[in-house]
């Protein structure tokens, strides 16, 4: 996961935000294209084209969630000494929205190749509902507990001492609208990862 940290912030920028974008452009003008083109105007084609979100998510939300990996994980060993976090605690919180995710995704391709209109029974429908309603808000807190987790590892690593909120308030808005944040967060990061590059290289040289 290295990766994530020494990348630059426009190469994250690229990854996160800029060819999902294009995915997504691709996949509108297509969209459209096929409905104007389409001579018995059945609006369920459009339905045979979301086969490419799956890969709008692993470019967006791989990156990110890469990226939150990365800076939890990997700058652990740099906070100062004796504060703890916990980690395992993250760990667990960071897989359950990729867990929600993979289950969105499949549960779409299911439904893109099953006729809606056989399903007669309603409860089907609420039972679906009763299920992605509470994952879906649990998975939101799943995320603002890994970016609070982020921010403050960011914070503890630079201040090197034991941190509020407050003291990490900015970082942590900077981590949740990422596509600012990743202008400002990332080359911090990136100095950081280049002090710690340098001290190794200076007590390997002693």
């Amino acid at each position: 996961m290295e990766i994530f940290l020494r990348a630059k912030h426009w190469q994250l920028f690229i990854f996160t935000f800029g060819i999902p974008l294009v995915l997504q452009i691709f996949l509108m003008a297509n969209i459209f294209s096929s409905l104007l083109h389409n001579p018995t105007h059945n609006p369920m084609v459009v339905f045979s084209y979301f086969k490419i979100i799956p890969l709008i998510l692993v470019f967006s939300m791989g990156t990110l969630f890469g990226w939150f990996w990365a800076v939890a994980t990997g700058l652990q060993k740099m906070i100062p000494a004796g504060v703890t976090m916990k980690i395992s605690l993250f760990k667990v919180f960071f897989f359950m929205p990729m867990i929600y995710i993979l289950l969105i995704v499949i549960g779409a391709m299911f439904l893109m190749n099953l006729n809606l209109g056989d399903i007669k029974d309603p409860t089907v429908f609420l039972l679906v509902f009763a299920i992605i309603f509470p994952l879906h808000f649990f998975s939101m807190f799943c995320i603002f507990y890994c970016i609070y987790f982020v921010a403050k590892t960011i914070k503890l690593v630079e201040l090197q001492r034991d941190v509020i909120f407050s003291d990490y308030m900015g970082e942590f808005f900077l981590t949740w609208f990422f596509v600012i944040g990743v202008w400002i967060i990332q080359p911090r990061i990136n100095k950081m990862v280049a002090e710690r590059d340098d001290e190794l290289s200076g007590t390997a040289g002693v």
